[in-house]
């Protein structure tokens, strides 16, 4: 089984949990005997390629006025000029590569003379542009897919980011199209959705053969909020990879508990429910430290609220943390708190659990389905939450209990068994 994928980020230069399910994934599907070129818009050439080929899409010199282009979003804010002009081109250049284009063939049938060649350079960010990145990384895919023409057999596409890339490598070649829904624009927004991003993951989830949800939680969104018929919704749990150095001791510095946060500050996890609940657990103890590792766009409301609180000698805040300083901050955490309004999984959990660290995750989370020994609260219920955590630090067997039988429960979620039923899903599709 040979598949072509699309996706926005892949280790180590990951900004959150998608290129982390990417990484896995791909290697799981290698131990499966699937092959897979996987295509991210800006690779930077210290990714780990041993069990999948990497194409850095800015590397790509795209066809202009192809399939890909009719994909592009009415209410993009760029402009492209119908013109015969290309930057940073000799006039006798321009004329060699007109011909060259003039006589590439195409799906059978020459490509029109309006048509020439261009090349994206993308940051691969989740910037100001990312729509624009958005609809030239399907120009690009499609380009892909027709210079791999026969190397594939299924298209996999990761979140909405990928989706267009997706459809535009179905057009090209007619092979059936997989998407990944990751995260919803509802998980992220609540309610009130990016209008755009909404189309763009119900354009791609409807063109899709199948879509794979990450819990049940996603799958009965997809279903109910998207229109998309249940038939073609598949859950597949996300899992999590172990590495030699899993068990890596830091040094922590100080003799207090340590309740940690670590993701995005931002609504979608809950940040602001983690420090009520700080609070409360600093009333009645004084021998506990919060950390919250991570940045977004919610951090300067909560270290306001933190300080309003008065409990700021006791709470830090690390910034965005990414490789072996991860690891190092699950190893200094007596207690990992994932308190997300929205969770479509949660991958988090599954990493402090590998690491021997007692968890206790919101009920609105995908994780939560899959998983026995990690205490569940509702988000919003901050005396729960508060309660959770102070039983953890203040009776070590409960909290030596929960991280041992954790640890025996995740070390069954292996990426190889996801990519087992990853592989099912691509065998439905193909013919």
């Amino acid at each position: 089984m040979r598949v072509l994928m699309f996706g926005w980020e892949f280790p180590p230069h990951i900004a959150g949990g998608l290129g982390t399910a990417c990484y896995g994934l791909t290697r799981g599907l290698a131990k499966n005997d699937v092959h897979v070129t996987f295509v991210m818009p800006h690779a930077y050439g210290d990714e780990d390629q041993r069990f999948v080929r990497v194409v850095n899409a800015s590397d790509v010199e795209a066809l202009y006025g192809v399939p890909g282009h009719d994909l592009l979003p009415e209410n993009l804010s760029f402009i492209h000029i119908d013109s015969n002009m290309v930057p940073y081109i000799s006039p006798e250049d321009f004329e060699a590569e007109k011909r060259t284009v003039e006589t590439r063939q195409v799906g059978g049938g020459h490509v029109p003379g309006d048509t020439w060649r261009e090349r994206y350079d993308f940051s691969g960010k989740y910037g100001a542009n990312l729509l624009e990145e958005v609809a030239r990384y399907a120009i690009v895919a499609a380009e892909v897919a027709r210079q791999l023409e026969g190397q594939f057999d299924v298209i996999h596409a990761h979140d909405w980011l990928t989706y267009y890339a997706g459809i535009a490598a179905k057009q090209v070649s007619g092979k059936p199209l997989v998407v990944h829904m990751h995260a919803t624009e509802f998980d992220r927004s609540g309610e009130h959705v990016n209008q755009a991003v909404y189309d763009i993951e119900r354009t791609g989830m409807s063109a899709a053969d199948r879509v794979i949800a990450v819990s049940n939680l996603t799958r009965n969104i997809v279903i109910e909020k998207y229109g998309i018929p249940s038939d073609r919704v598949v859950t597949v749990h996300n899992a999590v990879a172990f590495a030699a150095n899993d068990q890596a001791e830091a040094e922590r510095g100080v003799r207090d508990k340590i309740v940690t946060f670590l993701g995005r500050i931002t609504y979608q996890k809950g940040p602001d429910y983690f420090v009520e609940a700080a609070a409360k657990v600093l009333k009645r103890l004084d021998n506990v430290r919060f950390v919250m590792a991570g940045s977004g766009d919610m951090m300067n409301h909560v270290i306001r609220r933190v300080a309003k609180l008065g409990i700021a000698d006791r709470f830090h805040f690390t910034g965005f943390l990414k490789g072996d300083d991860v690891q190092k901050m699950f190893s200094m955490s007596d207690v990992y708190v994932m308190p997300s309004v929205s969770e479509p999984f949660g991958i988090s959990p599954l990493e402090a659990m590998k690491s021997n660290v007692p968890v206790i995750i919101s009920k609105q989370s995908g994780v939560a389905e899959i998983l026995d020994y990690a205490v569940k609260v509702d988000y919003w219920d901050v005396d729960a939450m508060a309660d959770a955590i102070y039983a953890l630090v203040q009776y070590p067997a409960l909290g030596t209990m929960f991280a041992r039988k954790g640890l025996e429960e995740v070390t069954g979620l292996k990426w190889d068994n996801a990519a087992e039923k990853v592989k099912e899903v691509y065998e439905s599709v193909v013919g």
